[in-house]
């Protein structure tokens, strides 16, 4: 039998985002909310938890070959569109897109970690045998990646997301993110963005402004394009929640609508650790090797600072950056972005590979579907437990 049980497991995880959400108490039932919404939501805010589990169950992870950087906290909700360095204003990358919890360590980690996604999100659409058949596709489609073979061509859900968000335009973010007043635009103050106390707005100026002096000079913005204009605490993210997140807004090209937004987010020890040991590496370094490593073309500006005694990995925001809606698609085109996805994240690992493998044999790839069968089961008896726990 699995341990812990279902309940302490919740409760568990309630006393860990108690702790976490400490410094902002007022987010806790913010988090709690999100979480309750499915058992997908429940394992995307309860990665240490997923972490903890394998470290009490070894059995559930086979000793599988292939080892380099993770995501870590990969699961189906972690791809999405985003803008790459290097390219024109209109072009769009679809890939992992949250390395917050990467580490180098074992490529099965990632792969039963979204395997056991696939099983949670097809059971809400898709019969239990078609559910378990999507999986096994989903690691095939992994071990493809792995190989070396090429990436298949986007669906058409993921397809479809590209031509929509490549047309967007920077005015579009500022005005879902800022308003205009008499001095210009600032960031809307409501339930995402909150004021920050003064010392730590200080701190932020310093940091942001030791941010850009760190970018390349061949990279590196004007400096009239990064005066910051306003910064404010940023609410985003669910398994994040209760780490500094803070939204600057600057000149950009100038004017009341030609302003850039960019994100320092705080960066923690990421939950793979609690098999692997604390990485060397400081936090937001750790996440912009990661990303570097595994993407194919990495985010545009993204970079480092520190504020006090915290790593903050920072980057600018675009327009661009969304994701599929996975809870709105046809079993169909479920099947396909599962299995895209799949493909990415093999190609993902094998770019940041640090010990080289062949691709999974049949028999291995079972193996790891046995471990998220379990999970999966684990975690949907867990979040049943969390639904009472905080009813």
């Amino acid at each position: 039998m699995i341990s812990p049980s279902p309940q302490l497991l919740a409760r568990s995880q309630i006393a860990r985002d108690r702790r976490q959400l400490a410094r902002y108490p007022r987010l806790l039932p913010h988090k709690i909310e999100r979480m309750q919404a499915s058992p997908l939501a429940f394992l995307r805010g309860a990665a240490p938890l997923f972490y903890t589990v394998l470290k009490e169950n070894r059995a559930l992870l086979p000793p599988l070959p292939g080892r380099g950087w993770i995501a870590g906290d990969l699961h189906l909700e972690n791809f999405g569109a985003f803008r790459p360095g290097g390219f024109d204003a209109d072009h769009v990358a679809y890939g992992p897109n949250d390395f917050d919890d990467a580490a180098v360590g074992p490529w099965a980690f990632d792969a039963l970690r979204l395997a056991t996604s696939t099983l949670l999100a097809a059971r809400s659409s898709l019969a239990g045998p078609r559910a378990l058949k999507l999986a096994e596709a989903l690691l095939d489609a992994h071990a493809g990646g792995l190989s070396g073979a090429p990436t298949p061509a986007p669906p058409r859900l993921v397809r479809e997301l590209l031509e929509r968000v490549a047309g967007r335009k920077r005015l579009e973010l500022l005005d879902r993110f800022t308003e205009k007043g008499k001095g210009g635009r600032r960031l809307r103050r409501g339930p995402h963005f909150h004021d920050l106390p003064r010392p730590i707005e200080a701190a932020a100026r310093k940091a942001f402004a030791a941010y850009v002096a760190s970018i390349p000079p061949d990279d590196r913005p004007p400096a009239e394009a990064v005066v910051v204009e306003d910064l404010a605490f940023r609410v985003a993210g669910t398994g994040s929640l209760g780490m500094l997140r803070v939204a600057v807004l600057v000149a950009g090209k100038g004017g009341p609508d030609g302003g850039w937004l960019f994100d320092m987010k705080e960066q923690g020890t990421p939950s793979p650790a609690l098999l692997l040991g604390r990485p060397a590496l400081q936090p937001a370094e750790r996440v912009l090797a990661a990303l570097r490593a595994c993407l194919e073309h990495p985010p545009r500006l993204a970079g480092t600072t520190r504020l006090g005694g915290r790593s903050l990995l920072v980057r600018r925001l675009a327009p661009q950056e969304d994701r599929v809606d996975l809870a709105k698609a046809s079993p169909a085109d479920l099947e396909e972005v599962v299995i895209f996805l799949g493909a990415l994240a093999g190609a993902a690992h094998r770019r940041g590979a640090t010990t080289r493998a062949a691709a999974w044999t049949r028999a291995q790839r079972a193996r790891l579907l046995d471990g998220a069968i379990a999970l999966a089961g684990l975690h949907e008896a867990t979040y049943l437990s969390f639904l009472r726990e905080t009813a």
